[in-house]
């Protein structure tokens, strides 16, 4: 038996109220559970009982043995002193404050099918524990719940986003250049994106704002991509040695430290996700707008924010991927993917951030409004509850969902998701009778 299932049981009311009885103090009639503690500390704080027609406030203390309570230490912590419950499954012993006083110790009784449809979950093998049982939910229930989650995760990348804020003197701009780089790298060139955003300040790149080259030149000199051994082919590259030449001196005014070169990845992905062709890219975004943030917060609409995202790298990149190897001429553009999912994870929670610290209750509602504009993502992830019924319809319903799965299933923290505890609540075995299952 766990604590944490116990707790669950009395913080939703999930136990059988004949048990609430004590031969000392008579009738117990529960007002209020209190308040879920999750420090230290008693386990639920402002517990409020009717015991015999006398009115009590205090703390409950949960445990699997009342015995435990000795063991525990807790007999000898003032901070107990204020219980006025003792919750267990077995009463194997009194158990008594630091102060004296005898504790009312009750033994909890509950449906057995609760336990047995806790442990069904949290030890299913499933990446998603519940995949066969997610049929059962109500669907406005389930879109309650992930309207939670994804404003949940909002809410969390809001706590990101006010830490740069708040290293780069709450400039807007500098703050939208470094979440946009750390996207610009999806997931796999995301550090060293990061590293290249924090070494280069946006301040930097806007004094040479009218010169693309020579913003291409910041770029990648401080990304260290011009490093001799990186790129073979690129010893006669005349772009690549007037970019070298360029950085040279740049490096040299600023006294900018290069990221390592070689922290870049370019195994097994497609040459349209190239790092070298991701920088080019993002020097005509930063190179080209004059206030990208500025520009954001006029836009009305996904479509407004596309045009601003949708960019092509100089021409120069129409026949390269890489440094001195020629390709088949085409031109490269930032792709819908590609925008959308910076839309996703750095525009829509950086206007989130913005409408709380202005109080403009309207960019929290155009940030809302954009993940619910934009398509579902597409990975793996997100196909694992495609797979189990979960059909999301927008890029709001998607981030839903990985928050979900990051913070509830990949934990087997069941009893804190609401689809999980409706099923374990259910009443209904969701195993065969026959089936063994392990204590977590």
């Amino acid at each position: 038996m766990k604590e944490e299932f116990l707790h669950w049981l009395w913080k939703n009311r999930y136990y059988d109220v004949s048990c609430l009885h004590n031969n000392e103090s008579g009738e117990i009639e529960v007002i209020t559970p209190g308040e879920y503690n999750t420090d230290s500390g008693p386990d639920f704080f402002n517990t409020r009982l009717e015991i015999s027609g006398t009115h009590w406030a205090g703390n409950t203390e949960i445990h699997i043995n009342s015995s435990d309570w000795f063991r525990h230490g807790h007999h000898t912590d003032h901070a107990y002193d204020n219980v006025i419950l003792h919750l267990v499954i077995k009463n194997d012993a009194d158990a008594y404050t630091a102060s004296g006083r005898k504790l009312t110790t009750i033994e909890l009784k509950f449906n057995n099918n609760l336990w047995d449809n806790y442990l069904r979950l949290v030890n299913s093998p499933k990446v998603i524990a519940c995949s066969e049982y997610l049929g059962r939910i109500d669907q406005f229930y389930l879109h309650h719940w992930f309207y939670s989650l994804a404003v949940a995760r909002l809410e969390r990348k809001s706590t990101e986003i006010t830490g740069i804020l708040s290293r780069t003197d709450n400039d807007w701009e500098e703050t939208l250049y470094r979440l946009i780089s750390r996207y610009f790298g999806f997931r796999v060139n995301t550090d060293p994106f990061e590293m290249l955003a924090s070494r280069l300040p946006l301040k930097l790149i806007r004094k040479h704002a009218d010169k693309l080259h020579q913003v291409e030149a910041l770029l990648f000199g401080t990304a260290g991509l011009l490093e001799t051994s990186l790129f073979k082919e690129s010893v006669s590259d005349e772009y690549y040695i007037l970019l070298c030449r360029e950085f040279n001196v740049l490096s040299a005014k600023y006294s900018i430290r290069p990221v390592d070169g070689w922290a870049w990845k370019f195994h097994r992905l497609r040459p349209a996700n190239f790092p070298t062709l991701r920088i080019a890219q993002l020097a005509v975004l930063v190179a080209s707008a004059g206030g990208l943030f500025s520009s954001i917060l006029e836009c009305r609409n996904s479509n407004d924010l596309r045009k601003i995202f949708s960019v092509s790298a100089s021409e120069y990149w129409d026949t390269h991927y890489n440094f001195g190897h020629v390709c088949r001429k085409q031109e490269k553009h930032t792709g819908k993917q590609s925008v959308d999912l910076v839309l996703i994870n750095a525009i829509a929670p950086l206007l989130f951030v913005y409408g709380r610290q202005k109080e403009i209750s309207d960019k929290c509602e155009m940030a809302i409004d954009l993940l619910e504009s934009l398509p579902p993502e597409n990975n793996r992830l997100i196909a694992d509850y495609s797979d189990a019924g979960v059909k999301p319809e927008s890029a709001f319903m998607t981030q839903a969902l990985l928050e979900l799965r990051t913070y509830y299933c990949r934990n087997h923290m069941c009893l804190e998701c609401h689809i999980g505890a409706k099923l374990i609540a259910s009443g209904d075995e969701i195993r065969p009778s026959d089936s063994l299952f392990l204590e977590p």
